[in-house]
């Protein structure tokens, strides 16, 4: 008896593992592309975003990438996360007129709960924020003027926008009333904790003509071709949520050739589990001969396109780690793999994703005006007007440095691989910092991505270095006062406004704030 349900569990296995095949998964989120092609040339004049990370596989060409996290959404663990605000977001929207957002999510769900709940909570409470701005904004202006005329005027203008802007919360109807009214319920703690985060809300409300306002596109919404109505027309600025994936399960599709094949919702979902090495970008790269080599020939094609690609890296002296794969015993002669290498380097499309880019090409954020620059280590030989260069990734940089001293690498892994990779090596980082910084150096801190250790680094560095305005004092104001979250929170939204692809990991933020809680950092590394 045991051996037959040993039996009916590998069976079900193996199943499963062929409906979730490379192949099926590719031409899901092809045929998906055509969906999300199609809603965009509703509104061409609106930029076309992906949230990171699942979203980014339904386009060949993105303006620019967001991170929106469904688990901000979900029920009873509601949040508004000021360490990821999206700002760019609003101040483009507001630019354009208004945006698109893509994402996709699993069968039996039209939209992921960060369509349904965490960017409808993050539109409310920046829109309540730039309220609050705008009033004080004009409160003010109302008593620096001296003419009654003046004033009368200024009071009809102050009321007008006060009666005009939106700040109610807009759900979708399959969100329950319960849920919406403990949502509400958090609204003004919220609104507080954007404003008192130190984020420039005076830019979004000057940037913001309309109030933000989400709306919903999945695959079964109905749209009248001949009555789309143009995003100028409305009196808010829409944050078009498109849910790139059928929200039906799995069934089987036959083309006009050979090929039958299993959709699969939401297959851009946790690439590591399916991708072999393949990028968003490599794959748009080789669509076409992807999809048409078939089922059959599909993943030694993207065997050969992901080595091919790590080659050509690796001869360019790019990181280039090597994917090794193991054949399933399950899989019956499917030749389904599975990535072993979870190190891989996530590649952001060379396409106009990064917004934060220089006009010389190169994908770089500089901080403010304090000399501190962030960005990928695949970058970081190419950054001009670099003085120093902190690599805290696993490959070395063949940058054009004169001084060896001007050089550190400190290969730091992500806390999900070693908890304390991070806290051995800040206290090395941070003397290197401290030593160039006060000579006037510019450093450049990079790491594989440029969004997580990178980011963690320069967040430990301007709180143990610098002040809240930004200007360089050696430690001074660090020693005078103790390290709260809260500060933490302030200069993480600090770096957020010029790294718009910032996404440090919880583990590593933990072991930063404890590090800093320690003391003088600069004094125990040396």
């Amino acid at each position: 008896m045991e051996d037959e349900r040993l039996s009916i569990y590998k069976a079900s296995r193996s199943i499963k593992r062929r409906d979730n095949s490379l192949y099926n998964a590719l031409r899901s989120i092809y045929e998906d592309s055509i969906f999300i092609g199609e809603i965009s040339q509703l509104w061409p004049d609106l930029p076309l975003l992906a949230n990171l990370r699942c979203g980014l596989w339904y386009s060949p060409k993105f303006h620019s990438t967001c991170y929106f996290k469904s688990t901000d959404g979900h029920t009873n663990n509601l949040s508004f996360n000021t360490s990821r605000l999206n700002l760019h977001v609003a101040l483009l929207a507001g630019q354009r007129g208004g945006c698109l957002i893509v994402d996709s999510t699993r069968k039996g769900k039209r939209f992921p709960d960060s369509m349904s709940k965490t960017i409808p909570i993050w539109t409310c409470v920046l829109n309540r924020a730039i309220l609050n701005c705008r009033n004080r904004m004009d409160s003010a202006v109302v008593l620096m003027e001296e003419e009654s005329n003046t004033f009368e005027q200024k009071s009809q203008s102050t009321t007008q926008v006060s009666d005009n802007w939106d700040c109610s919360l807009h759900l979708p109807l399959w969100v329950p009333k319960t849920e919406q009214a403990s949502i509400e319920a958090h609204l003004v703690k919220w609104t507080n904790q954007l404003e008192t985060s130190g984020a420039d809300i005076t830019l979004l409300a000057s940037s913001l003509k309309k109030p933000l306002r989400p709306l919903w596109i999945s695959q079964k919404t109905i749209i009248w071709l001949n009555e789309v109505p143009n995003h100028d027309s409305w009196d808010f600025t829409p944050i078009i949520l498109v849910s790139a994936s059928s929200s039906s399960g799995f069934f089987r599709q036959r083309t006009s050739s050979e090929f039958s094949w299993n959709y699969i919702s939401g297959a851009g979902d946790d690439e590591e589990s399916w991708a072999r090495g393949l990028s968003p970008n490599l794959f748009w790269n080789y669509a076409y001969d992807i999809i048409n080599s078939g089922p059959d020939l599909c993943n030694q094609k993207v065997a050969d396109i992901v080595e091919k690609d790590r080659v050509y890296r690796s001869q360019r002296g790019l990181n280039a780690p090597q994917v090794s794969v193991k054949h399933s015993k399950f899989s019956g002669g499917l030749g389904h793999a599975f990535v072993e290498d979870m190190l891989v380097d996530f590649e952001i499309p060379a396409s106009e994703t990064n917004v934060n880019s220089l006009s010389n090409g190169c994908e770089i954020s500089w901080l403010g005006s304090t000399n501190l620059a962030v960005c990928a280590t695949r970058h970081a030989e190419n950054v001009p007007n670099v003085d120093c260069i902190l690599n805290c990734g696993t490959e070395l940089v063949s940058a054009c440095i004169e001084n060896p001293e001007a050089y550190l690498h400190l290969p730091i892994v992500n806390s999900k691989f070693d908890r304390f990779s991070l806290s051995r090596n800040l206290p090395s980082a941070m003397k290197f910092a401290e030593l160039n910084l006060r000579k006037g150096k510019r450093l450049l801190v990079c790491c594989n991505n440029g969004e997580d250790i990178s980011i963690c680094i320069c967040l430990a560095i301007l709180i143990s270095s610098f002040t809240v305005e930004g200007s360089f004092d050696e430690g001074k104001s660090y020693s005078e006062t103790r390290i709260s979250k809260l500060e933490m929170r302030h200069r993480l939204v600090f770096i957020c406004q010029f790294a718009v692809n910032a996404r440090p990991s919880r583990g590593n933020l933990r072991q930063v704030f404890n590090f800093l809680l320690g003391g003088n950092p600069i004094a125990n590394s040396e």
